[in-house]
């Protein structure tokens, strides 16, 4: 089944909800320049609140190597999602500091980007159409790709069905998806998760 990430949660009541709904991923946003972005503090105190059933991932944008180790040292985010221009160089480095899971994040305009992707080290690589900017891309570009990955960009309870028909992603990420007015929606939240599900159903 088709896993679900929701990321960019930033309050208690989106633990909350998050609870209820039981996706398989959340995360984090660390990166001051978004709207999402949550301190080191901030994350650790909504960590505690969510289900261990739940993990957590961090979203850095070219972050030192040593900050994004030391928050998966400390268990508040269990894996690490790599959204800026690091390369394998980088992934060797923070290989050295963390044997966690590391989710290199592409963005696809053009076949060698897909091809990039399918390249990368890192444990498992995401899909988008550029730094969570809640647009889509051409998903004919990445039917050919023999990796696991996370599908994002653009995604909504409206069109994750047909994303899922049409590639069968590890997981689907919703960001902006599930927002009104730039907050985490809980009816949205469980409809984008009720299309999932639903469809893996069938």
């Amino acid at each position: 089944m088709t896993k679900i990430k929701m990321c960019g949660l930033s309050r208690p009541c989106d633990i909350a909800d998050v609870n209820a709904i039981r996706p398989e991923y959340i995360g984090f946003v660390f990166y001051p320049k978004s709207k999402r972005n949550v301190t080191p503090e901030q994350a650790a105190q909504l960590k505690k609140r969510l289900s261990p059933a739940i993990q957590a991932v961090g979203v850095f944008v070219d972050a030192a190597p040593e900050a994004v180790s030391a928050l998966l040292r400390q268990g508040v985010i269990d894996m690490a999602q790599l959204h800026g221009h690091e390369d394998e160089a980088y992934l060797a480095s923070l290989r050295q500091l963390t044997d966690k899971p590391l989710l290199q994040a592409f963005r696809i305009a053009e076949a060698d980007d897909v091809t990039r992707a399918m390249q990368s080290s890192a444990d498992m690589v995401l899909l988008d159409a550029g730094m969570g900017s809640g647009e889509g891309f051409d998903w004919t570009l990445v039917r050919k790709i023999d990796r696991p990955y996370f599908l994002a960009g653009g995604l909504d309870a409206d069109n994750v069905t047909a994303a899922i028909r049409q590639l069968r992603p590890y997981a689907v990420d919703v960001s902006s998806g599930i927002e009104t007015d730039g907050q985490k929606d809980k009816e949205k939240m469980a409809a984008f998760a009720t299309a999932v599900r639903k469809e893996a159903l069938l």
